[in-house]
């Protein structure tokens, strides 16, 4: 009897120890998950990733441009553009650039990003052309931009295993929580990234690109070419311009170069820092990236709640303070919409619902988060006088109030 209980608990403990190892490898809360309708009419479901090799994750930013912009009519064009200057800078991808211009561009489009775990269902409406379902009920048309529109979806089908589905083969997408139990066979990159400005904690893309442990950093070394999976990194640290030390688990160390991945041909790299959103550190800044081995991925699905139409108090020079409904740089309205700036080679994604309040200027601006973090932002339309003004819809008043940048002195988001 005493061995047979012996052993009984000895079976027990080594199926409660595989049962927590499976849980382990399984979290599969922050991957991408859902069902894909192609034009046949057939279904695909499972885990997804878009273009095979990049977003992944429901933190992971969706890219176009809107199509269609509402408030832009609310404000007559001249009055947008009056004290605007002729020479604007601006920072694309990284890149500075000197726009000469005295007119008003973004009448037509406007950049949209959202993550992924705000959009509900994306409807497929041309080859790079879609509709998208928000989860606060709004409905946006999008086209172009970035590849995020026109790309192929990677589906991990429990059924069928992997099926690439291009584009303009789709017909719908439907987000949805990964059922208990599904496993992506993957973990996620987590790391604590140094760098000249401060230091960053979260989920990790490197490049732009590899999210995934599977995911490979490829160089050249003095004895020939790696490839070297992420997984099995312990850190990257650059060396100048041109390479980076690589230290994997092991204690083994590599001098890497010759490829974007590690030198400043690289993309950036992206931290989901909990305290900002999505931040993007370029080569330039960036000192030494430290992994550390996580269970989790990240917010579920079901996480991504509480979509709400921003709203505040907003303070005029003059003193007057405005409270209603607010529309920002004619554009964002709601509050899972994204605050852009720079500051240096940082790029920040800030969710409106993170800020807590705006004091503009003119070439940069004070954001305060919600958090108590306080950031100096510049390069942006978001945080310069090219800022459209606001639009305050007071529940008194049949018609909003407009206030160009200029006017304002704060703005106060409600929570």
């Amino acid at each position: 009897m005493r061995k047979t209980l012996s052993t009984a608990l000895l079976v027990l403990g080594l199926v409660v120890i595989a049962t927590g190892a499976q849980a382990a490898r399984q979290d599969n809360d922050g991957f991408l998950y859902g069902t894909v309708v192609t034009d046949s009419g057939k279904e695909y479901t499972g885990f997804l990733r878009w273009n095979a090799d990049e977003e992944a994750f429901w933190d992971d930013l969706f890219h176009s441009a809107k199509t269609k912009l509402p408030y832009i009519d609310e404000v007559d064009r001249a009055d947008r553009r009056r004290d605007r200057k002729k020479h604007t800078n601006i920072k694309i991808f990284g890149f500075r650039v000197n726009v000469e211009s005295d007119d008003w561009a973004g009448d037509d489009s406007r950049v949209f990003i959202a993550r992924f775990g705000d959009i509900e269902r994306i409807t497929v409406k041309g080859d790079d052309a879609a509709r998208l379902d928000m989860k606060g009920g709004e409905s946006l048309d999008v086209e172009g931009y970035a590849n995020d529109v026109g790309a192929t979806i990677l589906v991990k089908d429990a059924g069928l295993g992997e099926i690439e589905l291009h584009w303009d083969n789709i017909d719908t997408i439907r987000f949805a929580a990964a059922p208990r139990g599904a496993d992506p066979g993957e973990q996620r990159l987590y790391g604590k990234l140094e760098t000249r400005i401060g230091s960053f904690e979260g989920f990790i893309q490197w490049d732009k690109e590899e999210c995934l442990a599977s995911d490979r950093l490829d160089g050249e070394t003095e004895d020939g070419e790696l490839s070297i999976p992420m997984g099995s990194i312990a850190r990257i640290e650059r060396h100048g311009s041109q390479g980076c030390e690589v230290t994997l688990k092991d204690g083994r160390d590599y001098r890497l170069r010759g490829s974007n991945d590690v030198n400043d041909d690289n993309r950036g790299i992206m931290v989901e820092d909990k305290r900002y959103g999505r931040v993007v550190i370029y080569w330039d800044e960036f000192d030494r990236l430290d992994f550390e081995d996580r269970k989790d991925s990240g917010r579920g699905y079901g996480d991504y709640k509480g979509q709400k139409p921003l709203s505040g108090t907003v303070v005029g020079k003059d003193g007057e303070k405005h409270r209603g409904r607010i529309v920002f740089d004619l554009d964002e309205s709601e509050n899972w919409e994204m605050l852009n700036g720079n500051w240096r080679d940082a790029e920040y994604n800030i969710p409106f619902a993170l800020v807590a309040r705006i004091e503009p200027g003119r070439d940069e601006s004070r954001v305060l988060l919600r958090g108590g973090e306080e950031l100096w932002l510049e390069d942006s339309q978001d945080v310069t006088e090219n800022n459209d003004g606001l639009l305050i819809f007071d529940q008194g008043d049949a018609d909003p109030l407009y206030l160009r940048w200029q006017q304002i002195e704060s703005i106060e988001f409600g929570d």
